[in-house]
């Protein structure tokens, strides 16, 4: 009725992993995939806004398995505003370090919707993060920094602020 056909070359069956979209997903759960792991860790440091550009988005998609991801990131993301690419010895640091994150990425599990979920929540000064959890194992990780009014907040309104990031986001 619809002719719809499978390319057999693109057909896995039988098999206790599979590679999807950057992720190697198996009975254990997901993990990153280690070509583009390997690719992260020996990037060099971008001298120009397209090669920074290109180092964060890569990071940028596997932010689910860094803990504090927009905290590690902070200094080079504020690179990106205009006329800002200003290289010194913190940026460096944040390089660095979220090429440091990135090589011992733990292995997130699946979600399984028969079993509760939990949700821990930290706010710092500057930003918040959070991690899913099922069973005391993490599914996903979430942060953001707070903007200069949210800054000013105190430590429960911040707490609060990111409780409901979480609820939006998850």
């Amino acid at each position: 009725m619809h002719s719809l056909f499978a390319k057999i070359s693109k057909c896995y069956f039988v098999v206790s992993e599979v590679e999807y979209l950057g992720h190697i997903i198996n009975a254990q759960g997901v993990y990153t995939d280690s070509n583009k792991v390997a690719a992260m860790v020996s990037w060099l440091l971008p001298r120009t806004l397209k090669q920074l550009r290109g180092f964060l988005g890569l990071a940028r998609y596997y932010r689910r398995f860094f803990r504090g991801y927009g905290i590690i990131a902070k200094p080079l993301t504020d690179m990106l505003k205009k006329d800002n690419f200003i290289w010194c010895e913190r940026v460096e640091q944040a390089f660095h370090d979220l090429k440091k994150s990135m090589s011992c990425t733990p292995v997130l599990a699946l979600p399984d919707f028969s079993k509760v979920f939990v949700v821990e929540v930290d706010a710092s000064g500057q930003g918040v993060g959070a991690v899913l959890m099922q069973d005391h194992h993490p599914i996903a990780f979430i942060s953001r920094i707070f903007n200069l009014q949210q800054q000013a907040y105190s430590t429960y309104e911040k707490e609060l602020v990111g409780v409901v990031f979480v609820v939006q986001k998850w």
